[in-house]
């Protein structure tokens, strides 16, 4: 009986060309999740100075607080920059080089993610319960997301059968 990537990778004929055009999009949708989190979470942000208790925020809590608002803003950049890049070389026969560095993009925006989700929620801790709470909260999340976006890819990668990748785009 075949493995299961075997047939599913046996079912599926597709030119290299195909195979590009496919992953861009599954690259561009994936994109599409990550921008909306950020959008949501940039809102809350931007929400913030026109509350009455920001004016009682201190000066690490309005740092932490700008830091997180430049942040969503550089996570914002890095999002759009794979369709910015796709519209500037579009039909230059570059759609392995797009796919290529929009991987690894979606990868740092992730990650970017995952910082601001951490910055977010300690500021948040921070202003309700107190500085200790905020860091511990700040640290926590920190330490759930790397094992979620970090070490769990890592030991799926690891347990599935020899799959050849593209670029490190192939999905």
């Amino acid at each position: 009986m075949a493995r299961a990537d075997e047939s599913r990778e046996a079912g599926r004929s597709e030119t290299f060309d195909e195979k590009m055009d496919r992953n861009w999009g599954e690259l561009l949708q994936e994109l599409r999740v990550l921008q909306t989190g950020v959008q949501i979470l940039a809102g809350f942000l931007l929400t913030l100075p026109f509350q009455s208790r920001f004016e009682k925020l201190d000066g690490f809590e309005i740092g932490l607080y700008l830091c997180n608002v430049v942040l969503a803003a550089l996570t914002t950049a890095l999002i759009l920059l794979p369709v910015s890049a796709h519209r500037r070389l579009f039909r230059q026969g570059l759609k392995e080089v797009l796919v290529s560095s929009a991987d690894r993009i979606a990868k740092t925006a992730l990650a970017a993610v995952a910082l601001l989700s951490v910055g977010t929620s300690a500021l948040v801790f921070d202003v309700t319960i107190g500085r200790t709470a905020g860091i511990v909260a700040g640290a926590a999340l920190l330490a759930v997301l790397l094992v979620l976006l970090v070490l769990v890819p890592d030991r799926l990668r690891r347990k599935a059968p020899g799959r050849s990748t593209v670029n490190g785009a192939d999905h």
